[in-house]
């Protein structure tokens, strides 16, 4: 009996460890918006787009002033924040192309692995979903090839669909000839037509209720419930919520559109759309803590690239050169906020130069768990960053996008382009000239050089990884 008595409280005493251990990890959610500006949220100063939710995010965190995509185009940036990886080290190169292989190994994965309730919500984009039916860009019989569903790659819980859909009634779309810009919302009686796209559970089903209205709020409306079931069974959990505003075609709820309603009708969904999407942001934030797990849990929201369209188009890029598509700052420096209560200053400000595939090595750190040793990773551990512990980022971080390739270090970026076949390079002072208005190559030519040779060797490098060496 003794025996037995002492194996019980064995027993118990390894489970109260295990429970508390449990406790300690903290929770992690990754929020993207698609083709959101630096320049469009509040908190980074813009005076005509309502995002009170992320002001009230960045005001309690760390405003991330130098955060960039890690591509300029939204299908490589995903997959660097779930791997941790250069895109370029994976092929998935640019939008619709390639697929997340069953070879990397997902952040997703890493912490399913270690006991977390993982879930992913709103666009993918890193492969096709179906074999069966058209669906979206790519899905369907036809590309079988580029099957890699979120559900594959490590997540339990799914809402999920292969690529863009309206950002209202994500479904549906006006009957006849429509604007790829978007059109005014659709009244519930509306004769409307199939947009082309689907969501999907994990199960690889085809989910048809409560998709009428704001995109953002369908998507939420399948976050919070996985967050919710997560604390009721005590378990951790990794979220990843990629919005789909303000990505085309945009298009705004009447109530938020009325907000706008001095704009024309592309300004005022734009505008529109993501005040709804800050609104579920809010929504998030309140469901944290009334859950009582907002102290301990991780919270991430980035753009995957820069704005859409040109200079007058809705979206801005604040004081930088350059739009999504493009290597200068605007087409990859996005708007980005961590907050993470106890452990993030509030109301902290930072000019590090952050990239997402560093997301995989911070959230390991932050969870504990070790890296992958097998495979070059292009990111660092930003934990000694937003403690406030480290100030100068000593790993460069190398950039490549058709025929554009960047070497970036904590003050210059090279910027490589190729035109007829010959290389031109120009160098940019990022903390003195953030507009990259002033080649300043000429003055610093043993860095040039250097640089050149670095970025060279780093390009070798992810086309080694690209040619399956890594896994071998």
């Amino acid at each position: 009996m003794r025996n037995i008595l002492a194996a019980l409280t064995c027993l118990v005493v390894c489970l109260s460890a295990l429970t508390a251990r449990a406790a300690d990890r903290p929770n992690v959610i990754l929020i993207m918006c698609d083709d959101l500006g630096w320049g469009d949220t509040g908190f980074n100063g813009n005076t005509i787009i309502q995002t009170p939710h992320l002001d009230a995010m960045a005001r309690n965190g760390m405003n991330l002033k130098r955060f960039y995509a890690a591509a300029p185009v939204c299908s490589p940036t995903r997959g660097s924040c779930i791997t941790g990886r250069n895109p370029f080290r994976y092929g998935v190169v640019t939008a619709n192309a390639g697929h997340m292989k069953p070879e990397e190994q997902t952040l997703a994965e890493s912490l399913k692995a270690a006991g977390y309730h993982t879930g992913h919500f709103g666009k993918w984009h890193l492969g096709t979903l179906t074999k069966t039916v058209r669906d979206s860009n790519r899905g369907g019989p036809e590309n079988t090839s580029h099957f890699s569903p979120p559900w594959q790659n490590g997540f339990e819980v799914c809402f999920s669909t292969e690529a863009k859909v309206p950002t209202w009634d994500p479904m549906l779309k006006p009957t006849g000839k429509v604007s790829s810009q978007g059109w005014a919302a659709l009244n519930e009686n509306e004769q409307s037509a199939a947009y082309g796209t689907h969501y999907w559970n994990q199960k690889g089903e085809i989910v048809k209720e409560n998709l009428r209205g704001d995109d953002s709020r369908i998507i939420m409306d399948r976050a919070v419930p996985f967050i919710s079931d997560s604390v009721k069974q005590s378990k951790p959990f990794f979220c990843v919520i990629w919005f789909h505003t303000p990505h085309l075609p945009v298009v705004a709820g009447p109530r938020y559109r009325a907000m706008y309603d001095k704009y024309d009708l592309h300004h005022a969904n734009y505008y529109g759309s993501i005040t709804a999407m800050d609104e579920q942001v809010g929504r998030l934030r309140s469901k944290l803590k009334q859950l009582s797990v907002a102290e301990n849990t991780l919270l991430w929201f980035c753009s995957d690239n820069g704005p859409e369209g040109n200079a007058r188009a809705p979206g801005s890029a604040g004081p930088f050169r350059g739009r999504k598509r493009d290597l200068l700052e605007g087409g990859i420096r996005v708007p980005a906020v961590v907050e993470w209560p106890g452990k993030v200053q509030p109301g902290s400000v930072t000019d590090f130069p952050m990239v997402t595939s560093d997301y995989l090595p911070t959230v390991l750190a932050a969870t504990g768990h070790p890296l992958p040793v097998d495979r070059p990773l292009d990111g660092m551990n930003l934990l000694p960053v937003i403690e406030g512990k480290l100030k100068e980022r000593s790993q460069p971080i190398g950039f490549q996008f058709k025929k554009q390739a960047v070497w970036m270090t904590q003050q210059f970026k090279l910027l490589k382009t190729q035109r007829k076949n010959k290389s031109q390079y120009q160098l940019f002072d990022i903390i003195t000239d953030p507009g990259e208005t002033t080649d300043v190559s000429a003055e610093h030519p043993e860095l040039v050089k250097t640089f050149q040779t670095e970025l060279e060797s780093w390009i070798n490098s992810c086309a080694n990884s690209n040619a399956g060496n890594d896994y071998q």
